[in-house]
């Protein structure tokens, strides 16, 4: 499926401007820094964005923020991860809280996951 060039243009506008737990995540998953998974940052799939996105495994990371608790938000997230479902895609939703308190048992429950998926 490829993006339409909007939503390219999004991904690199996202890049640009990560949060800083998304920055900090990406730094052990860029460059196959997690057992050789290549994951890519703010990648479109369809009509979303997914922050951290890993092929081999089907597997979505997003990075969620205080937002996400709010309930109009909530909603969007579950009809984003159905349709992701729907295309083979398992998201994993982690909270930028758990980056930023325990970011290395955070990339070993990331590895388990994408292990689980290949």
């Amino acid at each position: 499926m490829n993006p339409d060039p909007e939503a390219l243009h999004r991904a690199r506008t996202l890049r640009k401007s990560m949060s800083t737990p998304e920055a900090a995540l990406w730094n052990w998953l860029r460059d196959k820094r997690l057992n050789g998974l290549k994951f890519r940052r703010q990648h479109p799939l369809g009509p979303y964005i997914l922050d951290f996105y890993c092929d081999a495994a089907r597997l979505a990371v997003e990075v969620d923020g205080g937002t996400h608790h709010e309930e109009a938000q909530a909603a969007h997230d579950a009809r984003r991860d159905r349709w992701l479902a729907e295309q083979g895609v398992r998201t994993l939703r982690v909270s930028a809280g758990w980056v930023r308190r325990d970011l290395a048992g955070l990339l070993q429950h990331i590895a388990q996951a994408a292990e689980a998926g290949r």
